[in-house]
């Protein structure tokens, strides 16, 4: 399966969260969510090359196409951040988080959520 573009990511985002949809419902929610028009058209080429990547499957059976994601949230989130610390940071996880812990601010739930997942890893590695 191939990447999403940052267009078809976009169109992704909304088949995530809505579900099974048609062109028309896609569009009218990009149009939404978006400071300019997108045309219908634009919205249908996109998503059926989407559809020939296998990115989204078309379910045909009625008169109204509905598309679905094929691709999931998880599995594209980690692809991307996997190119993104190999592009940005040399292929390295921990110059990625000293980063974003260094830059932002962050809630003591959010401490405690990375301190867990500290342990977790250190647990795994040394059962390796």
């Amino acid at each position: 399966m191939m990447q999403p573009t940052e267009g078809e990511l976009v169109i992704l985002q909304v088949l995530w969260s809505d579900g099974p949809s048609t062109v028309r419902a896609v569009n009218e929610r990009l149009n939404a969510e978006s400071e300019r028009e997108i045309g219908y058209t634009t919205t249908l080429k996109l998503m059926q090359l989407m559809l020939s990547k296998g990115l989204v499957s078309r379910d045909d059976s009625t008169r109204t196409h509905v598309y679905a994601a094929e691709l999931p949230r998880e599995k594209a989130q980690q692809n991307l951040l996997q190119r993104f610390v190999d592009s940005t940071f040399g292929g390295s996880a921990g110059s990625l988080v000293l980063r974003a812990l260094g830059e932002g601010q962050t809630s003591p739930e959010e401490l405690a959520a990375i301190k867990q997942l500290i342990k977790q890893l250190e647990n795994e590695a040394s059962n390796d």
